[in-house]
């Protein structure tokens, strides 16, 4: 694996990171859940990837994000925003919103078809990020921050790519039956070990993982429980209110996440526009990111109280709110303008791109969806 070489600074940092996670290895008796090491990795104080201070998106980052990819993503999910608060009220909450570009898009094509937004809430755990969204958005000031969720909302809540950068539990298949990947310090570097699993992730296994017990020996999976309680969470603030959640992310259906073939899981890491599958590379200079089992993030909405409204992948999202209208609203002869825009759109909907492996699940209650959007939702395949 060659992957670009860290600046002293970064790997100074990334080293400490290290040495405090090995400490508490260490404090537990020799390992830890690798739930918990993938929460320092990303959260750690002043440490963790998305607590320190290095850039994470665009040219300079490691990853880009669709609304980084072209305005008319933004612009598409508003139509649907502004249908959505029609029913319930003008109020947005985003959760992880990146550089800031996507709030900014979604409330220039709201204010562009008359809609007017109460509150533009912003609830994000990266210092880095969230200062650049306060620079970047110093002059929409209905845009504010929040640390946590607010009790109750009514309204429209926006999440994109935050269920796959929350902690999981690694879970792997040895004689014939399920153990926890743990984490261990070994000859001065993590190494995997597996230990026996606690009874509530027995339990969760065998509720989330389809057909768990004839899975094979050497079997890897994720499971995910912080995102099934993030879920949860959603439910209890909007249970009480109107509206409806939109959260974009790669991932399948259980059905189809847990098949024989993907043995090895999903976990991937991501460093300067490189992918790879080693979480203990240099942490917290890399995101460490697991797909998205969107059954288990429907049943945790469900069973807390807050319905499914529609799943679908982000192509039949897109197409249903009509960013194809939109990019031809733009003049084709406008060639330097046009093809870029195009060539985005083409990325955000092709199958051999982004417009399948991502999906768009919507929960929320006591409001309808535009028309074309329920009839693309694809529910009944969760």
């Amino acid at each position: 694996m060659s992957l670009p070489a860290p600046t002293p600074d970064a790997l100074a940092a990334s080293q400490s990171l290290q040495q405090l996670i090995a400490a508490e290895i260490e404090e537990l008796g020799g390992a830890m859940a690798f739930s918990r090491f993938m929460e320092l990795a990303l959260y750690a104080p002043r440490l963790g990837y998305y607590s320190g201070g290095a850039s994470k998106l665009g040219a300079s980052g490691d990853f880009t994000t669709a609304p980084e990819i072209s305005p008319l993503f933004g612009a598409a999910l508003a139509r649907v925003a502004a249908h959505i608060i029609a029913q319930s009220a003008p109020e947005i909450i985003e959760f992880g919103a990146g550089t800031g570009k996507l709030a900014r898009d979604v409330l220039t094509a709201l204010d562009r078809m008359g809609v007017a937004v109460n509150a533009y809430t912003i609830i994000e755990l990266s210092g880095e990020l969230r200062a650049r969204q306060q620079e970047a958005l110093k002059d929409l000031p209905q845009v504010r921050w929040l640390d946590g969720m607010p009790e109750h909302f009514s309204g429209v809540v926006l999440a994109n790519e935050v269920l796959d950068a929350m902690p999981v539990e690694l879970v792997v298949r040895q004689d014939g039956q399920w153990m926890r990947q743990m984490v261990t310090v070994r000859e001065g570097a993590f190494a995997f070990v597996a230990a026996p699993l606690p009874p509530g992730l027995a339990a969760q296994v065998a509720r989330q993982v389809p057909d768990a017990g004839q899975l094979p020996d050497g079997y890897l999976t994720e499971i995910h429980p912080v995102a099934e309680g993030f879920m949860a969470s959603l439910a209890a603030m909007m249970k009480e209110g109107r509206g409806a959640a939109i959260l974009f992310d790669y991932g399948f259906p259980a059905h189809e996440y847990y098949l024989d073939q993907r043995m090895g899981g999903t976990l991937m890491c991501h460093y300067r526009h490189h992918a790879h599958p080693d979480p203990f590379y240099l942490p917290g200079l890399q995101d460490i990111t697991a797909h998205v089992d969107f059954t288990a993030m429907a049943l945790a909405s469900q069973e807390a109280g807050l319905p499914v409204l529609a799943y679908m992948n982000q192509a039949s999202f897109l197409l249903g709110a009509g960013i194809g209208e939109l990019l031809m609203a733009s003049d084709p002869e406008q060639v330097l303008d046009f093809l870029p825009q195009s060539r985005a759109v083409q990325k955000l909907v092709s199958p051999a791109e982004m417009g399948e492996l991502f999906k768009v699940l919507v929960v929320g209650q006591d409001v309808e969806l535009p028309d074309a959007i329920v009839r693309a939702d694809r529910a009944h395949r969760l």
